[in-house]
Formats: C-alpha cells, structure tokens, sequence
C-alpha cells in the first residue's frame, strides 16, 4: 500500500495528521482514503470537481503527478506519495 507524506504545516488543520499508509491504485483513492481517515482533508486537497486544488501539490516518488484534474496517476504498493501545500506571503 502507497505511503503518504505530508508537510507540517497541514497539522495547523488536521492535528492528529500523520505520515500513512493507505489504500489505492490511483492519487484519487488515496486522496479518498486519505479523506475517510482524515475527514475533511479532501476538501483542502482537491476542489469540488475533485481536481488538485492551485495551492497542493502532489509527488508520486520524484514526479509531480500528471493528471491534476481526475489525478488518475497511478500509484503502486511500493510508491512514496507527498503532499505539499504550497506556502505563501512575504
């Protein structure tokens, strides 16, 4: 099952937030499964048409997935997945 990473700075939103190890063959299941352990997390992920929100990113091992709209990138068993909200302001 992928392992997913995350920044700090999410904790801000989701205290008990950690690294985790959860199912899914694509970014949006793990996005989803992400959302069932964390709930809400989605929707500061992904926008209403489940498209990556401007602010995230995603990296499956060092490649910044594709398809930031359906994310249909696919994630194998061994995969490292990271996720990256973006910081700003001066």
């Amino acid at each position: 099952m992928p392992y997913v990473k995350f920044t700090k700075n999410l904790q801000r939103f989701f205290p008990t937030l950690t690294d985790s190890i959860v199912e899914g063959c694509t970014v949006a299941e793990v996005v989803s499964a992400l959302d069932k352990r964390y709930p809400g997390l989605a929707g500061y992920i992904v926008d209403e048409r489940g498209a990556l929100r401007q602010h995230v990113n995603i990296f499956i091992g060092e490649e910044m997935v594709f398809d930031r709209q359906k994310l249909q990138d696919a994630v194998s068993e061994d995969s490292k997945v990271f996720v990256f909200q973006a910081l700003s302001g001066g």
